[in-house]
């Protein structure tokens, strides 16, 4: 087994912060290893050196002759005025590539609701990356290097991406080295993990189980050596506290042992311990659908759901991009009412909402933390005891300095705990969670699940990050075809139903339709592509419709003012106008949101 890349004493420090030094490490044929750490600490720095794309600031980076290396980084270099074929396939004539049944499956997959003549500018920043995951999965690469594959695709999408990394290669052959946060991910594909820790790198033998395991026993082993020299320190404390006459006694290499112990006493480790967080009452009804249906337009997006929620119920809902998952969230807490049906929420429910976007957050991005806090009851009970919002925002992860810097400066995982905060203080007792794991890391996304573990009300959640939903929930809801099925198999049970409907086999929804069986077998993604048609068809309409209320304006002013039949019709067709706008712009609103 050969080495492909080596490191040789490789240090590099970004301004205010040294995130490698003196790393010197291997990469060998067959190799297929994750990399975790905290945010910051240097994994995309380390990956995107190994790739060339910078030189370090010392040591060295070796490529073996003649290996070919694919990286994709957190951002794309893809050309806004290139076509998605060009950007993804390049010259290939498309007899080449249709004929070659591993790059059509990548464009199946990945590309499945992108047409391939559309503009990359034209492109979602979720649709970039999986545009810039298809160009480089395609190509034939000894190693390949991947920063955050996983983000923005679904449940379905990352497991045939982990299936397709675990067979690309003959066994013992290729590398691969992958940053991201999806430890089911990391589990399917990694044999080998890359821990980066205080400007170096440990080195785990197995996926990110055995690594989780092999970092406690780890852990343990420090701990014990901690409590060692925490004994012999108390023993020099106790012998320097009698006194300062009695010190000028004794001898100097031994008061400069103790000051050395002193100062190597490491800062307490942040953690998140929210346990028992106050909630309000919850009564015994929380949210009762019946036969719930949203649509805009011809697009239906949820048909005929039935649905009641509990107090204490902890639910996970799945579904393909543009499923509809936050769509169904909004109309059951409130925000958005349904074109059918009706919706039940009990009068004591007070709802604690993380968005995707962040909502609590936006137009906040001048304040700093501290005044943000402010706005908030300054004595909360955690376990029975009275605490702060500062004090439990350090213990979600924040420093000290932290709470001085403007929400703007924040890292994206720490506006992320600071909006969770902001939720979890304000007591709701049903928690709705929309993607909460972006932005965070493998360690704050455990600490996350400690936090939901003890959490007392019901819980709401939509994520694609498969172990934090099978973590935290006890029951699992799939959104399909716009009908709701629960899941009793789990994720597992989900793809297979999903499987099968892309494959055009039984339709999986649970209740009976009215649509027609080819309707009810058409893909997630098809269904994605048809509103994204719908948009592009609405922004064009926009567009035509952008000067018309000015133009029929000037042609009021411009009548006979005593016309009184051609002054009330040209009005008529000027407010007909500016409702046809309005709508427009409330179907392009609804269909974003359910398209990102």
């Amino acid at each position: 087994m050969g080495i492909l890349i080596g490191l040789d004493k490789v240090s590099h420090e970004w301004p205010g912060k040294k995130v490698l030094a003196d790393v010197s490490i291997g990469i060998n044929e067959g190799d297929r290893i994750g990399i975790v750490g905290r945010n910051g600490d240097g994994k995309s720095t380390l990956l995107a050196c190994i790739a060339k794309s910078f030189e370090p600031d010392s040591g060295t980076v070796t490529w073996r002759n003649t290996i070919s290396v694919g990286f994709i980084g957190q951002s794309d270099a893809l050309d806004d005025e290139t076509t998605v074929g060009k950007a993804v396939l390049g010259d290939r004539a498309e007899f080449e590539w249709a004929s070659d049944g591993r790059i059509r499956s990548i464009i199946a997959e990945l590309l499945r609701a992108i047409p391939l003549d559309a503009l990359v500018g034209t492109l979602s920043g979720g649709e970039r990356k999986r545009c810039d995951l298809a160009r480089v999965l395609i190509g034939t690469w000894d190693v390949l290097l991947l920063d955050e594959p996983t983000n923005h695709l679904d449940m379905h999408a990352i497991a045939w991406l982990a299936a397709h990394l675990a067979s690309r290669w003959p066994e013992g052959e290729g590398a691969l080295l992958a940053v991201t946060h999806d430890r089911w991910f990391l589990d399917e594909v990694c044999r080998r993990m890359w821990e980066v820790h205080h400007r170096s790198i440990g080195s785990f033998e197995g996926g990110y189980s055995a690594y989780i395991q092999q970092r406690v026993e780890r852990d343990r082993s420090a701990a014990l050596l901690e409590e060692r020299r925490r004994n012999t320190l108390r023993k020099e404390l106790n012998w320097l506290s009698h006194g300062a006459r009695a010190r000028t006694s004794k001898p100097k290499f031994r008061i400069e042992a103790a000051r050395a112990l002193l100062a190597d006493d490491p800062p307490i480790r942040n953690s998140v311990e929210l346990k028992r967080l106050a909630v309000a009452r919850l009564g015994k009804q929380v949210i009762e659908l019946e036969s719930v249906s949203l649509s805009f337009g011809d697009t239906v997006v949820l048909e005929d759901i039935d649905w009641i929620i509990g107090p204490g119920e902890r639910i996970s809902i799945l579904g393909a991009n543009g499923a509809g998952k936050t769509s169904l969230l909004r109309i059951m807490t409130g925000l958005l009412a349904p074109t059918g049906g009706s919706v039940k929420i009990g009068r004591s429910v007070r709802f604690g909402w993380l968005s995707q976007q962040l909502d609590n957050l936006q137009g906040k991005g001048d304040w700093r933390v501290l005044d943000l806090l402010a706005r908030y009851k300054q004595h909360l009970i955690v376990e029975d005891r009275p605490t702060s919002p500062a004090k439990l925002l350090e213990r979600l992860g924040f420093d000290a300095s932290d709470m001085t810097e403007r929400i703007s400066e924040l890292s994206g995982g720490q506006r992320r705990r600071l909006a969770l905060l902001c939720v979890l203080i304000d007591e709701p007792n049903v928690l709705v969670l929309d993607e909460p794991g972006n932005d965070l890391d493998t360690d704050m996304l455990a600490e996350l699940e400690s936090l939901l573990d003890t959490w007392p009300g019901t819980l709401l959640l939509v994520t694609h990050d498969r172990y934090l939903a099978e973590r935290v929930a006890d029951n699992q809801y799939a959104l399909i075809n716009g009908h709701l099925r629960h899941v009793p198999d789990g994720i597992d049970g989900y793809l297979h139903l999903l499987d099968e409907c892309m494959s055009g086999g039984a339709s999986p929804d649970i209740h009976p339709s009215s649509r027609s069986a080819a309707e009810r077998s058409v893909s997630p993604h098809a269904e994605r592509r048809e509103r994204k048609k719908r948009l592009d068809a609405i922004e064009r309409k926009l567009e035509k419709l952008r000067h018309e209320p000015a133009r029929l304006e000037a042609e009021l002013h411009a009548l006979d003012q005593t016309d009184y039949e051609a002054l009330l019709a040209k009005q008529a067709e000027l407010e007909d106008t500016r409702t046809q706008i309005d709508e427009l712009e409330s179907e392009w609103l609804i269909l974003i949101d359910m398209i990102r």
